[in-house]
């Protein structure tokens, strides 16, 4: 139902399953993993309604499981990346996965699939810095550029009132900038390489 990548490594596709909804993927030398792929195998969807949560887990330093949840796939989002390097030190989430006795090994982590009810999925919170960004790191530099160019300029407003003629000096009214600031946002979200042509 369910199969599991890592970069440089053979497709896992033999889930094994520790209860009727629940399912887990040993990842060994978890420690130099940095991105998962959970995904469906398309042979059998999800029955109406349900979907499943997607949880890492790895042992702590007394060797216990540490659960955190990344996100989900349903039959309508089928696969997801997930960042899991940072998620090494933090702290377990609640998970249905507690009461099961799932055989672990050190330096194995787990990732952990329940299947359970969409309404119940869309309430889940996922740790924050599992979601890989969609947005290329060229176009967040550019993002962040772009507001803190505008933020600088303008804090520097003043309004017409306020001016003291300088002939030695230009002014440029902040909507000009305002208006090049929204049009930029546009063309680079249009596409993210319209400065090149």
């Amino acid at each position: 139902m369910f199969g599991c990548l890592v970069a440089g490594r053979l497709v896992q596709t033999a889930a094994q399953q520790v209860a009727e909804d629940k399912f887990v993927f040993d990842l060994p030398d978890y420690e130099n993993i940095n991105h998962v792929v959970v995904f469906m195998l398309g042979t059998i969807p999800f029955p109406e309604g349900m979907g499943g949560s997607v949880y890492f887990s790895y042992p702590d330093s007394n060797g216990m499981p540490v659960w955190q949840l990344l996100g989900f796939v349903t039959n309508g989002k089928p696969s997801a990346i997930f960042k899991i390097s940072g998620l090494k030190s933090g702290e377990g989430s609640q998970h249905p996965f507690g009461a099961m006795n799932i055989v672990r090994t050190p330096s194995v982590a787990q990732i952990g699939i329940s299947v359970e009810l969409l309404d119940t999925l869309a309430q889940q919170t996922p740790v924050g810095n599992a979601a890989v960004s969609s947005v290329d790191s060229f176009t967040q530099f550019t993002q962040k550029m772009l507001d803190n160019f505008y933020n600088f300029a303008s804090s520097f407003a003043i309004s017409q009132a306020q001016m003291t003629p300088s002939p030695s000096e230009m002014f440029i009214p902040a909507n000009v900038v305002l208006k090049w600031y929204e049009n930029f946002q546009r063309r680079l979200a249009q596409n993210p390489l319209f400065w090149k042509t």
